[in-house]
C-alpha cells in the first residue's frame, strides 16, 4: 500500500541573528538562514555564523558539553534560505552521499526582460586564483554544471525565476544567470553593476531529501523574503512545512 502523505505547519522557533529553526529531530536540524549570516567561520569571523549559533543551541549554553552539529550544505552569505545540519557524523555522510537526490530550488530575481519562460543552462565551470567562477571549454579544467529555470513573473525591468539546482556548484547559479545576460539582482561580484540594490535577490526557498535514518522524504519550504516582494511585488505565501509518512515517524526533540 502506497504510504498516506499529509503536510503539516512545522513548528519555526528563532534563535540569534535572525535564524530560523524549521525542523528538528534526533538526527538533523532544518533551518530558514537570513541573507548577511555564514553558514560556517572563516578566518576573520568564527561566531556569527549559523553553525555556532546551532552549535550553541544543541549544548544548551554548556561550553562543555559533547554535543555537536555536522555541517552537510553550504549557502552564500548573502545568500538567504534553507540549510540542513545533522547532528551525527553517520546522518551527514549520508546526506552528503545521497546529495544528487536533492531537490533543491531557488527563487531569484534577475535583471531585463527574459526571452525563454523556460531553460536549462549547461556549461563547464572553474574557478580561478582570485577565488572568480567562470564558464570554460576546457572540460579538464572545469566541471559540468547544470542550472534550470522557470519565470514566474516578469516586470518592466527584472524578472523572477524558481530555479532549480541540477548541480551543486559553487555560485553557479549566479554565473550561470549573468552568463545569459541576466545577473542577480544585488550580485556585485557578477553582476555588471549594483544599481544601488542592498540585498542579493537570491534564496533557497525549497529543499526535498531523503532523512538519513527514517528513509521518509521530506520537503520544506519558506516565503519569498520581504525584499523579493519589494521587487517584483507580493507573491502568494509558501509557509515553512514539511511533508512525510506518518506512519512512520520520529517525534521531534
Amino acid at each position: 500500500m502506497v504510504p498516506v502523505m499529509s503536510a503539516r505547519r512545522a513548528a519555526t522557533r528563532h534563535l540569534q541573528r535572525g535564524l530560523a529553526l524549521l525542523y528538528e529531530d534526533r538526527d538533523i536540524l532544518v533551518v530558514d538562514k537570513p541573507a548577511g549570516l555564514l553558514t560556517m567561520g572563516t578566518d576573520s569571523e568564527k561566531t556569527r555564523t549559523a553553525y555556532f549559533i546551532l552549535t550553541n543551541y544543541v549544548r544548551k549554553g554548556h561550553s562543555k558539553s559533547r554535543n555537536r552539529i555536522f555541517i552537510v550544505h553550504r549557502l552564500d552569505r548573502e545568500t538567504s534560505g534553507i540549510l540542513i545540519f545533522a547532528k551525527t557524523i553517520e546522518a551527514k555522510l549520508y546526506l552528503q552521499q545521497h546529495w544528487d537526490t536533492t531537490e533543491k530550488k531557488y527563487l531569484a530575481v534577475v535583471h531585463g526582460r527574459m526571452k525563454k519562460e523556460t531553460e536549462i543552462i549547461s556549461t563547464y565551470l572553474a574557478e580561478n586564483k582570485a577565488n572568480l567562477v567562470y564558464r570554460t571549454s576546457d572540460m579538464s579544467k572545469g566541471r559540468l554544471s547544470r542550472t534550470a529555470y522557470r519565470v514566474l513573473k516578469q516586470t518592466k525591468d527584472v524578472a523572477l525565476l524558481e530555479v532549480d539546482l541540477l548541480t551543486g556548484r559553487k555560485h553557479q547559479i549566479r554565473v550561470h544567470l549573468a552568463d545569459i545576460g541576466h545577473p542577480v539582482v544585488g550580485d556585485t561580484k557578477y553582476g555588471k553593476e549594483n544599481r544601488g540594490y542592498r540585498h542579493l535577490a537570491l534564496h533557497a526557498h525549497s529543499l526535498s531529501f531523503t532523512h538519513p535514518v527514517t528513509g521518509e522524504r521530506l520537503t520544506f519550504k519558506t516565503e519569498a523574503p520581504v525584499y523579493v516582494n519589494q521587487l517584483v511585488g507580493n507573491l502568494e505565501s509558501r509557509p515553512s512545512r514539511f511533508i512525510h509518512d506518518q506512519s512512520n515517524s520520529d517525534d521531534t526533540l
